[in-house]
């Protein structure tokens, strides 16, 4: 066998590799963030870079009177002196000691809120969920037995975003064997589901399929009418939902009324309170989370000239910038090597991220003036008139990097004349119509749009027949590329849209 054996040993080895500099990676980190996202980026900066301050606007104090303040402040004299340098140190950063130590005692003293505790003030608190407003419900319940107010409470933390409980009773019993106060039971825990469906709101939280909560609501609606004619129509709808849910989701008019024997007015009846029942009940309680969208340009058109112009949504900005005394300190000859070389790499990042942020803005402008220019069309006249612009073509005119491009227009968002658009929506490949004009591919999914909304509901056009239409007007595009926009824009399939008289 052969005797296995390991070493090391030194090479030296010439060769060029390209990397990115710390600079470079901040400036495209910066470059890609939104408003939002930059104004808390440079809230955090200025948290950590103690040269890199918040401008309050409005504020008092100015440049000069800073400047001026700290040239009173200098020390005239020097010496090894311990005494002296600590004196020396609160003068210079006696300001910032109060406001680190203790902020709300500096603005207490000047009578100003502190932004700080303002924004902790302002700021939404945390949203509750939807298993926490159920536990809540569930503890005010009318429900004496202690085994079934803990199978219940349960059975609460097995219930979807959307209100249902899909997970199976047995899997819920295996899971819950362990813990004390109830059986754990098929038959308890069905008896515990029946009560949390009884007990809790909306009505329908807790059923086990869309079906049975949509059943569930439209008996407690037949419960609560006192007019005939009401109480039969949700009666049918009920009969609907149990003998032909099927039928229904499939829009299969004809077949309801062959079997049941209606007409198409008693029918529509039971249609109509359908419609308004709802298959989430649980989003009733707790709403999708909206996430608030804040322009980064703003597009105005000036009549006077005709043109279209933009300019940075800044106003809700914080201004920062590198603190004036930091930049003095640099110049004192008194502070040690250490302290002057700590002030030195505070004030270069902090001009760093400024030069990172004036270069996002630049950049993001650039952009924006090609889109103006380019897509100057759809700005008059709507998006059926969008042009194929991509991203290559927009780097070679600016002579800068695509993934520069991408960046720049990466989640963020312009306000226009047409509303809030997202600046992505501007790039995109396309093709040419039978008249030779381009079109980009958000055009043709607007045109097809367009197409279908003026479609007779009695004979629906199938895909086929959409894309015939769309050639009819000189765009080309194959059956299976109606389907993908068809379906990218909600719309349904032909059976699901006919409406049947």
């Amino acid at each position: 066998m052969a005797e296995m054996r390991f070493d090391t040993s030194q090479k030296l080895r010439m060769g060029q590799t390209m990397g990115l500099s710390p600079k470079l990676i901040q400036s495209a980190e910066i470059l890609q963030l939104n408003a939002m996202q930059l104004q808390e980026r440079l809230e955090q900066e200025c948290e950590k870079n103690v040269a890199l301050e918040l401008v309050n606007p409005g504020s008092s104090d100015d440049d000069t009177r800073r400047q001026d303040q700290h040239r009173e402040d200098s020390p005239q004299g020097g010496g090894s002196d311990e005494f002296e340098r600590l004196r020396r140190m609160e003068r210079q950063y006696g300001e910032l000691w109060n406001q680190d130590g203790d902020g709300r005692r500096a603005a207490r003293d000047t009578g100003e809120r502190d932004p700080k505790m303002a924004a902790m003030a302002n700021a939404p608190s945390r949203g509750r969920g939807l298993v926490e407003v159920l536990h809540e419900q569930w503890s005010f319940a009318g429900v004496h037995d202690p085994a079934m107010r803990v199978a219940g409470a349960r059975l609460i933390e097995y219930i979807d975003e959307n209100g249902l409980m899909t997970t199976e009773l047995e899997t819920v019993r295996e899971q819950s064997a362990h813990l004390p106060g109830c059986d754990w039971t098929i038959a308890t825990l069905e008896s515990a589901l029946d009560r949390v469906q009884q007990e809790l709101e909306p009505r329908g939280v807790g059923s086990r399929s869309v079906r049975d909560a949509l059943i569930f609501e439209a008996r407690a609606y037949l419960e609560e009418c006192d007019d005939l004619d009401r109480a039969d129509a949700w009666s049918d709808a009920i009969e609907v939902l149990v003998t032909f849910y099927d039928d229904i989701l499939a829009n299969r008019i004809p077949k309801i009324r062959e079997k049941t024997g209606w007409n198409a007015e008693r029918l529509d009846r039971a249609r109509a309170c359908l419609k308004r029942l709802d298959p989430n009940p649980g989003r009733e309680l707790v709403p999708p989370e909206q996430t608030a969208i804040i322009p980064d340009v703003l597009v105005e058109y000036d009549p006077e000239s005709g043109d279209y112009t933009a300019r940075l949504a800044d106003e809700l900005m914080p201004r920062v910038r590198v603190s004036p005394d930091y930049e003095a300190m640099m110049k004192d000859i008194e502070l040690d090597a250490k302290a002057r070389s700590f002030v030195a790499d505070s004030v270069r990042a902090a001009r760093s991220i400024l030069e990172a942020v004036e270069q996002r803005n630049t950049t993001l402008m650039r952009v924006v003036r090609v889109v103006l220019t380019r897509q100057r069309e759809w700005f008059e006249h709507g998006q059926q008139h969008l042009k194929p612009m991509p991203m290559v073509e927009v780097a070679d005119m600016l002579n800068i990097h695509v993934a520069t491009v991408s960046r720049a227009v990466s989640e963020k968002w312009m306000q226009c004349p047409r509303g809030l658009v997202a600046l992505r929506m501007f790039f995109s490949l396309g093709t040419e119509n039978a008249e030779g004009e381009e079109m980009s591919w958000t055009a043709v999914k607007a045109l097809m749009k367009e197409v279908v909304e003026g479609e007779d509901r009695a004979k629906p056009w199938s895909d086929r027949e959409i894309a015939e239409a769309l050639e009819k007007r000189g765009v080309k595009i194959a059956r299976r590329t109606v389907v993908k926009y068809r379906e990218q824009l909600g719309i349904l399939p032909a059976p699901l849209r006919k409406s049947h008289a």
